[in-house]
């Protein structure tokens, strides 16, 4: 997806990244985000059926910003995201997130899923049972949310500053069903097919 990259933001993004914490990974350097998907598991050849596996591939990946920093776009229009990697095991997506947007609720199909903040704050609400939590939990940068097929959550940045989050699923994406809130309880409202 085409985005615009918002005046300011590269630089926020640079400022943050330039961190001690930064560098070491940079020095250090992780795999190829072309090989990640089987490095998690070596051999896998249809799923990682651990979230946590999924959680330490998306911390992994977001821990090596020059992999990806160059890569980050941002649109005032929409949540601009870019798959970054995938195969038959798993795909690796990097979003980005200005503040006031969010994703509405949905779950991820049949696919279990995590996602890790790479800069930024952002706030997810899940929603056991189908009732959304009040207020939800605020992520911090290395925050990391791990979870299996048929979990709901809505993520969203309620900051006044941009984020970025790295996102693992497996196996890669089929669908996503949205929901909306009705009287307190969760209702489907539609699938998406395509992003």
């Amino acid at each position: 997806m085409a985005g615009t990259l918002v005046p300011g933001v590269a630089e926020v993004l640079a400022d943050e990244h330039a961190s001690p914490l930064f560098a070491s990974h940079r020095a250090t350097g992780v795999h190829r985000l072309s090989t990640l998907c089987g490095s998690v598991v070596p051999g896998a050849t249809a799923t990682l059926s651990d979230p946590a596996q999924l959680g330490r591939l998306a911390r992994r990946v977001a821990d090596d910003p020059g992999q990806w920093l160059s890569l980050v776009r941002y649109d005032q229009g929409r949540r601009w995201y870019h798959c970054l990697a995938r195969d038959e095991a798993c795909e690796i997506w990097l979003l980005s997130w200005l503040p006031g947007q969010h994703t509405g609720f949905h779950d991820h199909g049949t696919s279990a899923g995590a996602f890790t903040i790479a800069s930024g704050v952002l706030r997810e609400r899940a929603a056991p049972d189908g009732r959304p939590e009040q207020p939800g939990r605020s992520l911090l940068p290395g925050a990391v949310r791990s979870f299996g097929p048929g979990y709901v959550h809505d993520v969203r940045n309620e900051s006044a500053r941009p984020a970025v989050s790295v996102h693992a699923y497996s196996p890669p994406l089929s669908s996503m069903r949205r929901y909306a809130v009705m009287s307190g309880r969760l209702q489907l409202t539609g699938e998406d097919w395509e992003w």
